[in-house]
């Protein structure tokens, strides 16, 4: 059987422009060094998460499609703060590419490395970030052209020292180790010289029954890209 991921054979020179464009766009996403990783409940509290992130420092936002409400409020998002980059999370089919895409994500993050979703997101020219796991994997996504790649879970998969002895010898490789990262140990991952942001879950996380979602994001914010720059508020 055919491999549908087959690069061998030269493609157009259209292919070839689209690829160079995609690959552009993934390096040049992220603006900070972290990506705040976010289940919203509803499309209020998705509101709500966004203006305190914007307000932190913090314009940019992996919302995951756990949710019925995710869809929605990245498009509400996109509306009501366009100075905030969105990308989609747990994307697992290819319908969930475009259903993000049409909501206004420029970014797609998976769990893993499936070729249908590759063969999607080559042909489609979507910014993709696959999840990997081990250097196997992570090698397999260097080679068919993605070389923004989410380590996931991080903490189960071996933490920083994993990821440093993984890496060390893949100098192409850039990552965004999500799983298990936190306040304390973000400055650890940040000496890995390939990572690029880390993904946070605890910006957002516990927020059911908070009153003032928005003002617990925005200091949440402001500690986590103090963590990142090696400074501390006072």
């Amino acid at each position: 059987m055919k491999n549908s991921l087959n690069h061998s054979e030269p493609g157009t020179e259209q292919d070839t422009e689209q690829d160079a464009d995609r690959i552009e766009r993934t390096r040049n996403w992220l603006r900070q060094g972290v990506l705040p990783v976010v289940v919203i409940s509803s499309v209020k509290q998705g509101l709500e998460i966004a203006e305190g992130l914007c307000a932190g420092g913090i314009t940019q936002i992996e919302i995951t499609l756990r949710t019925t409400a995710a869809l929605q409020a990245m498009g509400d998002i996109a509306k009501r703060f366009p100075e905030m980059r969105l990308s989609a999370g747990t994307v697992l089919t290819a319908e969930q590419f475009d259903q993000s895409a049409d909501q206004g994500a420029t970014l797609f993050i998976s769990p893993g490395l499936t070729e249908t979703l590759a063969d999607h997101a080559l042909k489609k020219g979507y910014a993709w970030v696959p999840g990997v796991a081990t250097a196997s994997e992570m090698m397999r996504g260097l080679e068919l052209g993605f070389e923004l790649l989410k380590f996931f879970p991080a903490m189960a998969a071996g933490g920083p020292k994993a990821l440093a002895g993984i890496t060390a010898p893949l100098a192409a490789a850039r990552v965004v180790p999500t799983g298990g990262v936190t306040l304390e140990n973000l400055p650890q991952w940040r000496e890995i010289k390939a990572v690029q942001a880390v993904g946070g879950t605890w910006l957002t996380a516990g927020l059911d029954g908070v009153d003032d979602v928005a003002k617990v994001v925005q200091q949440r914010a402001e500690q986590a890209v103090a963590a990142w720059n090696g400074t501390v508020l006072v």
